[in-house]
């Protein structure tokens, strides 16, 4: 059977929070008996625009994650939930049942995600549907995707094996994998999020003048082993990026025809700019 699953580019998320407030526009102010609840007016995003900042002036790199409910086919919810107050759609969906699920807290604390918001005029569980309720009416995509002008949302409706070679494909990865709540939603580039990278640019002074160095070669080792290679750019400029953070110990080699050598070690928590190398 087809289900509902969520792609989201991290690249092409600018931060406008127009998903967000699609989905308080939807929720806020309206019941939808079997779905969910009236979202109140303050204090819940159930859609919410997490920021990235890494590295450090003049190279610094911002990703935006939106963060929802995962849609988990192991959901942690679930588990906890008492009653049958969460059931799980043959089409993927989650729902959190507005009726069943009341005074049942531990829902918001099983989440993993923090994607379950606890509504306290209505002691209330409470988390993003899929707008289920107008896919039902025969809608074809999520508000968030109808709004999203740049294209960093879309759901699709495939078959597991499908999703699983789209995945594949494209390079999807999940959220907190280590949470193994097999969830719904993918992330594209989500490297940016999650990632450090190591930046630095070259320069070269000859007859009393500085100039950049382009097309210098450059080198990334760990220990023996070279992880990547890549060239400075017109700029003098270069990037190594999807770094695991806290990572140890690394080597840059510079080097450029008649230039004298650099080697660089640095020991990498996070992003980081070596600034200009002269060669």
């Amino acid at each position: 059977m087809k289900k509902w699953n969520l792609i989201i580019d991290i690249e092409s998320c600018t931060n406008c929070n127009a998903c967000v407030l699609a989905c308080s526009d939807e929720h806020f102010g309206n019941e939808f008996p079997g779905y969910a609840a009236e979202m109140p007016k303050h204090g819940h995003k159930w859609i919410d625009v997490k920021q990235k900042v890494r590295g450090e002036a003049p190279v610094i790199d911002v990703a935006y994650l939106p963060i929802m409910c995962q849609h988990c086919d192991d959901a942690p919810c679930m588990k906890a939930a008492e009653n049958n107050a969460v059931r799980k759609r043959p089409d993927g969906i989650v729902i959190i049942d507005p009726d069943k699920a009341k005074g049942q807290k531990q829902l918001v604390e099983a989440c993993p995600y923090q994607a379950v918001f606890w509504n306290e005029e209505k002691q209330l569980p409470q988390h993003w549907i899929f707008d289920a309720h107008l896919l039902d009416q025969g809608w074809n995509e999520p508000r968030a995707q109808q709004i999203c002008a740049t294209e960093a949302i879309r759901a699709v409706k495939l078959e597991d094996v499908e999703m699983l070679e789209l995945a594949k494909r494209e390079g999807l990865e999940h959220h907190l994998p280590e949470c193994e709540t097999k969830p719904r939603v993918w992330y594209k580039n989500l490297y940016r999020y999650t990632s450090s990278f190591i930046a630095g640019s070259v320069e070269n002074k000859q007859n009393g003048v500085v100039d950049c160095v382009e097309g210098a070669s450059i080198e990334l080792f760990k220990g023996d082993q070279c992880l990547a290679k890549t060239n400075s750019d017109n700029f003098g400029d270069f990037k190594f990026d999807d770094l695991e953070e806290n990572s140890g110990a690394y080597q840059v080699k510079i080097s450029n025809q008649n230039l004298n050598p650099k080697v660089i070690d640095l020991e990498l928590t996070g992003s980081v700019y070596l600034g200009v190398i002269s060669l």
